[in-house]
């Protein structure tokens, strides 16, 4: 069976978004689905994705967060609404509020 994200079933017009578009050629392209009763995504920084050298982004890691949450909306209506994702019509969600309390810096790897 193939892994197909619920990122995976947006509509091409859709798609472009920075964090997880995949027509984006220069975005992070992060894939999200269930585990059990949980979503996940994962990503790995790049050398490049630092704020100082040895630690992470900040910035990065709030982007991140942001497009795994909608990929979470979408998947958690998708089977609220005992769909699966790619049926009509499709689910689609943007980020009204972000805040992301830092507890210590991210370090790299």
């Amino acid at each position: 069976m193939e892994f197909k994200a619920v990122q995976d079933y947006y509509p091409d017009e859709l798609s472009y978004c920075y964090g997880c578009g995949k027509l984006n050629e220069h975005g992070h392209q992060i894939k999200s689905c269930w585990e059990g009763d949980e979503t996940v995504a994962r990503f790995t920084p790049k050398d490049y994705h630092i704020a100082i050298p040895g630690y992470v982004y900040g910035g990065l890691i709030a982007s991140l967060i942001d497009c795994h949450g909608t990929g979470t909306g979408a998947l958690a209506m998708y089977r609220e609404e005992k769909r699966e994702p790619g049926t009509e019509p499709p689910f689609r969600f943007v980020t009204a509020s972000l805040q992301v309390d830092y507890l210590k810096p991210t370090p790299l790897g």
